[in-house]
């Protein structure tokens, strides 16, 4: 007779503890622990946001409901509130961000695995979106997060990578912080295809990306001032690009050579609803209706967003500190991380939000996890102890 341990205890197995403690040391995370361990801490808020728990209390009665089988996450007791609220106010939200990116290497090997290499546009260029979403506060309560005279916020920018759809790179910030300026500590290999949308247009900022080696693809803002080069421009291709041509923006300086940089304008029709685009490229390679596919796979991040915030626990806070908010938020990239793992390895095609709320209903059943996911509609086999004694 088969005997397996709780779905949510082999999701944790995709964590190795041996990385994990390393960063637990690298970040000193232990320092004035009071006997409540880092892992205890990344088991509440995981449950927080996989059992899409709404409450200090309802992580910790919800955990201690499953006493039994905590043993099975490598815990013997579930936390108190007051404890746990102090672990995410003092204990360091940078262990979460490298708990991340340690999970984060596993989904890419996962992605690199079933594409085979191939990808869905023809260059080889990596490809990668970048945006920010605002969560909004209450500015009594969370003072340090500055927005508006009588509102606070968080920003989370997202740097979205196209081979899998995995989000790569996060920083949070307060939402006063402009996309523009968090844009330039994001750092990105030579040959890379970023895409963002009209907030980042910074034109000393394009030319620094052009030096780098780094490609954009973004829309020109209706009132930006400009002059086309008559003689550099190209034929249009097809019915839905309009025209195709190589510009100057009017207050750019030149550099030491008396040259401005020169920029890519290529407007094409979108379709009815949407009219036509005019976008903004240093690319001169790819052909334009390239560039406008590229663009319109820049919806892929607005998804991302979507389904971060209908799925997990990202829009409201456990507690009102700079830290735990941003730990919640963490916690939150590596539970889509999770969900985004699932949905690649299954055999069937799984939806996220149906994912997430399926998964929500079976965290402390004794089943394998992988069979689960390719035959969800399958009942558990019968077990030798359910209720906790394997």
């Amino acid at each position: 007779m088969q005997k397996f341990s709780s779905i949510f205890s082999q999701i944790l197995q995709l964590f190795s503890r041996q990385e994990f403690e390393l960063a637990v040391r690298r970040h000193r995370a232990e320092y004035a622990a009071k006997g409540f361990c880092s892992w205890g801490q990344f088991i509440a808020m995981l449950f927080c946001q996989l059992g899409r728990a709404h409450s200090l209390r309802e992580i910790c009665d919800g955990l201690a409901c499953c006493e039994g089988k905590l043993k099975h996450l490598g815990v013997t007791e579930p936390p108190s509130r007051s404890t746990l609220s102090y672990a995410n106010k003092h204990r360091p939200w940078e262990l979460y961000e490298t708990v991340f990116k340690q999970l984060l290497s596993k989904c890419q090997s996962v992605v690199l695995k079933k594409s085979g290499g191939k990808k869905k546009f023809t260059f080889k260029n990596k490809l990668m979106s970048l945006d920010s979403s605002t969560i909004t506060l209450s500015l009594s309560l969370y003072n340090w997060a500055h927005y508006q005279r009588a509102k606070g916020a968080v920003k989370l920018h997202m740097l979205l990578d196209h081979d899998g759809y995995l989000p790569s790179y996060a920083i949070i910030t307060d939402g006063k912080k402009s996309d523009s300026a968090v844009a330039k500590r994001f750092r990105f290999e030579k040959g890379t295809v970023l895409v963002m949308d009209r907030g980042y247009n910074d034109y000393e900022w394009f030319r620094q990306l052009s030096e780098q080696g780094v490609f954009f693809v973004t829309r020109l803002k209706d009132n930006a001032a400009f002059t086309e080069v008559p003689e550099k421009e190209r034929p249009a291709q097809g019915d839905k690009i309009l025209s195709d041509s190589i510009i100057t923006f009017d207050k750019q300086k030149a550099d030491r050579d008396g040259k401005k940089p020169e920029f890519r304008k290529i407007k094409a029709w979108i379709d009815a609803d949407h009219g036509a685009f005019t976008f903004l490229t240093n690319n001169t390679e790819f052909d334009a209706q390239t560039i406008a596919a590229i663009y319109k796979d820049r919806w892929q991040i607005e998804l991302f967003f979507k389904a971060i915030k209908q799925n997990l626990k990202i829009k409201t806070f456990l507690g009102i500190s700079e830290n735990a908010v941003k730990t919640q938020i963490w916690t939150a990239l590596i539970a889509i991380l999770i969900l985004r793992y699932l949905q690649l390895i299954a055999k069937i095609k799984w939806s996220l939000s149906n994912l997430a709320a399926l998964l929500r209903q079976q965290l402390f059943v004794y089943r394998n996890l992988y069979e689960w996911l390719d035959k969800p509609r399958e009942g558990p086999p019968q077990l030798e102890d359910q209720a906790g004694g394997l």
